[in-house]
This record gives C-alpha cells, sequence and structure tokens, in this order.
C-alpha cells in the first residue's frame, strides 16, 4: 500500500505540471470542436465533491480514457470527448456511444428509482426508443458537462499497443481501489456507489475496464516526459 502511496502521489503532481501548461481544467459544457484540441490523447476527468485524502489535497480523477485503440479506428480525441458531453442543442446523447454515459445513467437509475428498462440495451436503438430515453440523456449529459478534465495530446498510430492505451491502462489500475486497501475512495455521497456495476462501485472509478489490472510504476516516468514536452498555453 505505501507503494501504491508513493506512484499516486508521483502521479497526480504529473498531472498538476500539466494542468499549470495547460492554462487549467476544462469543462465539456463549455467546449467544442472549434477549440484547439490535439489529434489523439488520454484525458483524465474529475467531479465535484470528490476530493483526495490520502495522497493530498484536491479533486480525484474519477476517469481515465483514451480512443483510436483499434487499428482501423478514425476517432479523434474531440470525437471520443463529444461522445461523452452529448449534444450541445438539446443537451441530449448517446449513451450507446459512451460507456462513460451508459454508467452515469445507470447509477441515476438505480439511485432515484428511475424507469428506463431500455437503458444500455443494444448498441443501437430505434429513434422512438431513443426519444423516450431523452430526459435521462440530458440528466447525464449536465453531469458529465460539468466535471474538470484535463487532456494530454499522444499523437501516436492507432491500435492496441499504443502508448495511449499504455497509459490509460496503468492510470486505471493506479487509481483504482478494486479489491485493495482504499487510497482517496470515493465520497458517501459518489453518485457512482449506486451503479450497478460492481467494477465502478469498488474501483471508485466511472471504468469498468482495467480497473482489476495490475499497474506497472514504470508508466509515470513516460507519462512525467510526455507532460513537459507539452507546450504551455498562453
Amino acid at each position: 500500500m505505501q507503494q501504491r502511496l508513493k506512484h499516486l502521489e508521483r502521479f497526480y503532481s504529473i498531472l498538476d505540471a500539466l494542468e499549470q501548461k495547460l492554462g487549467g481544467a476544462r469543462t465539456l459544457s463549455a467546449c467544442n470542436g472549434h477549440m484547439d484540441w490535439p489529434q489523439r490523447g488520454v484525458y483524465f476527468f474529475r467531479e465535484i465533491g470528490e476530493q483526495r485524502h490520502n495522497t493530498g489535497t484536491g479533486p480525484r480523477i474519477v476517469r481515465v480514457g483514451t480512443h483510436a485503440l483499434g487499428a482501423t479506428s478514425q476517432t479523434t480525441l474531440w470525437n471520443r470527448l463529444s461522445q461523452h458531453r452529448g449534444n450541445q442543442g438539446d443537451g441530449g446523447g448517446n449513451h450507446r456511444g459512451s460507456v462513460f454515459r451508459s454508467l452515469v445513467g445507470l447509477a441515476l437509475i438505480a439511485r432515484d428509482g428511475l424507469q428506463f428498462p431500455t437503458w444500455g440495451v443494444g448498441s443501437s436503438a430505434a429513434s422512438d426508443i431513443r426519444q423516450g430515453e431523452t430526459a435521462l440523456e440530458q440528466r447525464v449529459s449536465a453531469i458529465i458537462g460539468a466535471m474538470p478534465f484535463l487532456w494530454l495530446s499522444i499523437d501516436d498510430d492507432p491500435g492496441p499497443s499504443s502508448m495511449r492505451g499504455h497509459i490509460e491502462r496503468n492510470a486505471i489500475a493506479s487509481l483504482s481501489n478494486y479489491d485493495k486497501s482504499p487510497l482517496d475512495p470515493p465520497s458517501k455521497g459518489w453518485l457512482g456507489l449506486h451503479c450497478n456495476r460492481k467494477r465502478v462501485r469498488l474501483s471508485g472509478l466511472w471504468n469498468s475496464n482495467h480497473v482489476e489490472g495490475e499497474c506497472d510504476p514504470a508508466f509515470l516516468d513516460r507519462l512525467e516526459s510526455l507532460v513537459a514536452e507539452v507546450k504551455v498555453r498562453q
């Protein structure tokens, strides 16, 4: 546990340096595709009310993600972030295209006793089903849209062996409390504790993949090097 604590302290120190270079975190509700986004990268979401207690002060990371891990994928960083954000116009979205959205919706359904039997069913849905889910999609958009996040440009080729995938997997494994003595555990009021996905509840993250994995602490050296290459935004 002591080694994991040191690794997490270093991880957050590296993210502090990234935030300073980026000129601060953003929220998806205030973002659009016309902004200066890198082609590819990794993102780190925080959540209002979720604070660190063991690794220092400040907000804890609640989700890590990337994109284009398939060898033929053309998805850009903004493509992925916009799927999480949802529609700018009506505030809706498509949770079938975003596991992040799906997990948040499942937690809302359980916590508030909502009736959305089609939520998360299938990889696509007819327009009438989508329309019936709009109210919940809007609530999910509001929650995710308010979460501050950081992003790190890593413009490597798509594929499962990409550096982006390496950073994502190890960051999640490092942060996850799944089957471990908890560090920076979620607050008692964290929405994710109502999610019907055990991996979310026990990891303390809005992630379902890699939460049971082992972290290779050497990833921190690479992460630190990548952040050092980030140009300071004026």
